[in-house]
């Protein structure tokens, strides 16, 4: 794959993310003369007489300090040395390959005044598949992601470790030789260049960003089958109703419920009872036993929020995704360390100090992320309580056959309440939580790092309390037999039942949960909804 610094795509990143087409990695050539001439200048500055900021000075407080000749590479060493102090379990694969091929990027727009043997050194351990071991927790996301990048460099140098492919941690000096890769040594800024940057808060934000799609997709395919489940109204997914809004993605969410509803035949069925109630004054025939449930209630006017407020709610989610997903492919083609090179095309030039390491690009957008993440969450959860309340769904206590001899759906959404509660206090912005740093010289930080860290456990909740839904909802589409949902719906409950068998009386849930988990994290559910006419992708707004 040919990495085009400052334009790269978000197809791009997801293919490097997921290790799939992204071996190897070549820096278009078109770059190569502006590295070199960054690369040159620094050289001359290093040397020269003016003191210029981590050049040929120290670091934060001590930018004050001259550092001599003799001891620039001494410097960047050290550097490096010093800053490799996170803590905590590594960061998986997936998120060092966004960072070594966004450092890469970064790096070869020839704002840095690295050689070109840095930028080859980076691709080369992304090539052979090699994972420096990078300790998750230690960054504040400003000045850089410092601590991450440090012992990604420090990899790179064959000082630090690399992560084996049974997850256990080897030499990366024994890593780099067996793959015969020279371990890097650093020339004057070059430690500056590779630790400065957002590289690892904004693969961390990708990897969320990456990994909540196929859970969405799962959430929009659930959601409708509650929808039939309690055989609820399409009637607030019509066009009309979101077109007078004119948000795009409560617009995009209710043409996907559309779809996904069309060709019901319990929606059919609801449908004619309904008139042949009114038409002949009595009852519709029962097609299954449970039909006089059906009929009882069968002229509620409007359904509960948490189904017929999907458009909104979770269309707004998605706006805030698509938002952020367009804030990190900005950052990932940004260039985020310090000093920042500008080498004129008569070789002279000039280096400039600015912030552009600071993160709260990337901190704002995880914080919208998790607040979208929660909703979709909060709001599944809610249909859950829904489903196992028959006053409201329609359908036996807790999804049951013989509730009080079977407790059926009870505990399982209380599985669901917990989840969704630990997403609340997940989801608090991590942005308006700054500590100053360095004697009070880096007095205002963004905490990126850990606002797309903890992400993930959010996304894993969303999934969980998704796979309970699926399960309820599935089950209350078999208390409608022989009525069949919509052809993409009963697709889902397929999908279900060929790992979870209906629960009819009693049995330990955890392994369905855990099944159905599986299921929507592996993209069964967003398969049948791309197989859907003429729907955009989530991340591309109509």
């Amino acid at each position: 794959m040919r990495l085009h610094p400052g334009r790269l795509t978000l197809e791009a990143l997801q293919a490097i993310h997921a290790g799939t087409g992204a071996a190897p990695l070549r820096i278009d050539a078109q770059a190569l003369p502006a590295i070199e001439a960054s690369a040159a200048l620094v050289q001359r500055v290093a040397t020269g007489e003016a003191p210029v900021y981590g050049v040929n000075t120290g670091f934060g407080k001590l930018a004050s300090t001259r550092i001599g000749a003799s001891d620039l590479q001494a410097l960047q060493v050290n550097l490096i040395r010093s800053h490799s102090v996170g803590v905590g379990d590594p960061l998986p694969p997936p998120v060092l390959r966004l960072m070594l091929a966004l450092k890469a990027a970064s790096l070869a727009r020839g704002h840095s005044g690295v050689r070109p043997v840095v930028i080859d050194t980076l691709l080369a351990v992304h090539d052979a598949g090699l994972v420096p071991w990078v300790p998750a927790q230690g960054s504040v996301g400003a000045s850089g992601d410092l601590a991450p990048l440090a012992h990604m460099t420090l990899a790179l140098m064959g000082e630090g470790d690399m992560r084996a492919e049974d997850g256990t941690r080897r030499r990366a000096a024994e890593a780099l030789r067996a793959h015969g890769i020279a371990p890097l040594a650093l020339e004057a800024k070059e430690g500056l260049a590779l630790i400065n940057g957002t590289q690892a808060s904004t693969a961390l934000a990708l990897h969320a960003l990456f990994g909540f799609e196929p859970v969405l997709e799962g959430a929009l395919v659930i959601g409708a089958l509650t929808v039939d489940a309690a055989r609820g109204s399409d009637a607030p997914f019509d066009p009309r109703i979101h077109a007078l809004r004119g948000q795009p993605g409560q617009i995009d969410v209710a043409g996907y419920y559309r779809q996904l509803l069309a060709g019901s035949a319990i929606r059919a069925s609801h449908l004619a009872m309904r008139g042949a109630a009114g038409a002949a004054g009595t009852p519709a025939p029962e097609a299954s036993p449970w039909q006089a449930l059906m009929r009882d209630g069968d002229d509620r006017v409007q359904d509960p929020y948490c189904l017929r407020c999907q458009p909104q709610v979770v269309g707004a989610c998605l706006d805030q995704l698509r938002h952020a997903a367009l804030v990190l492919l900005r950052e990932a083609n940004a260039v985020t360390d310090n000093p920042l090179v500008f080498a004129g095309a008569d070789g002279a030039g000039v280096l400039l100090s600015g912030g552009n390491f600071h993160a709260e690009p990337v901190a704002l957008a995880a914080d919208a992320m998790a607040n979208a993440i929660a909703e979709v969450g909060a709001i599944a959860e809610r249909r859950i309580a829904m489903l196992i309340d028959s006053n409201v769904s329609r359908l036996p206590p807790f999804l049951t056959a013989n509730a009080g001899l079977n407790s059926g759906f009870m505990i399982a959404h209380v599985t669901a309440a917990a989840l969704a509660s630990e997403n609340k206090s997940l989801a608090h912005p991590a942005s308006v939580d700054s500590l100053p740093t360095s004697a009070n010289q880096e007095d205002h930080v963004s905490m990126a790092t850990f606002a797309a860290r903890r992400l993930q456990p959010m996304i894993d909740n969303v999934a969980r309390i998704l796979a309970i839904e699926w399960l309820a909802a599935a089950q209350g589409i078999d208390f409608l037999r022989p009525l069949a949902s919509s052809p993409a719906l009963e697709q889902a409950h397929a999908i279900l039942r060929a790992r979870c068998p209906a629960m009819m009386e009693d049995r330990v849930v955890a392994p369905d949960i855990e099944a159905a988990h599986a299921a929507i994290a592996d993209g069964s559910l967003g398969r049948i909804l791309r197989s859907l006419d003429g729907l955009p992708a989530l991340w591309t707004p109509a």
